[in-house]
């Protein structure tokens, strides 16, 4: 028995979408492939931070005391300002971009040139702002004490105040600290650059000022960090103390647990890549732009194209804000 197949219409009447599926062109098209690939990818990587950060829940490091410099105000406690305004800065170069965008639609090569030149400037003014955020966390603002359980003891005082280190410290001029180096060590491994003080010139110093108390990273009910009584914070001191910690990298972190730095340089970084990419792309298409290139080709189709990747990375960057700076 044979079957009988019948076509009710042309193969291009059944697809209906020949060279442009949706309207939409190839490198368009191939645009949302890659959005959407990228925003899968940083939804795994806010996931984990999610998850890991519910497992730490009580001890997680408190963002408005993490984020709280700002540009020429140094001492200044203004927690989440600058955050705050680099994240409008990203934003406004959003807006920049749709105007360049719409602009070309109506084939307006001045009016692109003068949006696509504010949003160039947006991004690396926001690019330039995470790097001296990432020096700030990096080097971090008071210093605190670690212990055996890998905990950090931060210093306060009566009213709750944070301590730097070198309020705490009383320094032995008489006592030379050696560096050890790789020569005389086990397995020729050195060690790490020197802290600024030994733990012996804080617990000598700590002991002396009574005004002086311990703050440790568990938080409270009320989402605070636990004070130790006088008495507590010299036990812990002199019993659980066993290094200084300046600053935060991938082992150490002075806010609290290693593991809100570790993805705090990874999800940034990784987003700040991105938009760095996007504004040497957007350099790219700019110079076109000058050029005459979208001019000559009828259509600033290249302009939506990247102006579609710069509306997802500010998006993203409204999620990374929200998880790291406000939840």
């Amino acid at each position: 028995m044979e079957t009988t197949v019948t076509k009710t219409g042309t193969e291009d009447q059944i697809w209906g979408g020949g060279n442009q599926p949706l309207k939409v062109s190839y490198g368009k098209m191939m645009m949302w492939f890659f959005i959407l690939s990228d925003a899968l990818t940083f939804s795994g990587f806010l996931a984990a931070y999610g998850f890991s950060r519910f497992k730490f829940i009580n001890s997680w490091p408190i963002a408005d005391e993490v984020f709280n410099h700002f540009p020429f105000l140094h001492g200044v406690d203004a927690p989440m300002y600058y955050v705050a305004l680099m994240t409008f800065i990203l934003i406004f170069s959003s807006v920049t971009m749709v105007l360049a965008v719409d602009a070309g639609h109506h084939m307006k090569q001045k009016k692109v040139i003068l949006y696509m030149f504010l949003t160039i400037i947006g991004g690396l003014i926001f690019v330039g702002s995470q790097a001296w955020e990432w020096k700030n966390f990096i080097k971090g603002e008071y210093g605190a004490v670690e212990t055996k359980a890998g905990q950090i003891l931060q210093f306060v005082d009566t009213e709750g105040h944070r301590v730097a280190l070198d309020e705490v410290a009383i320094v032995d001029t008489n006592k030379e600290r050696a560096q050890h180096e790789k020569k005389s060590g086990i397995w020729y491994e050195g060690e790490a650059t020197l802290p600024t003080y030994s733990i012996d010139e804080i617990r000598a110093g700590f002991a002396k000022n009574k005004d002086l108390l311990i703050r440790t990273q568990i938080l409270t009910e009320d989402g605070e960090k636990t004070v130790l009584s006088r008495e507590e914070s010299l036990r812990r001191l002199n019993a659980d103390a066993i290094g200084i910690v300046e600053g935060a990298n991938l082992v150490h972190n002075e806010y609290g647990t290693p593991l809100f730095a570790n993805f705090f340089f990874f999800i940034t970084g990784f987003h700040g890549f991105h938009v760095f990419s996007g504004v040497i792309i957007n350099i790219i298409i700019f110079i076109n732009v000058i050029l005459g290139t979208y001019e000559r080709r009828k259509n600033y189709e290249m302009v939506e194209k990247v102006g579609l990747y710069w509306h997802f990375v500010d998006l993203v960057w409204v999620f990374v804000f929200t998880f790291f700076y406000l939840v």
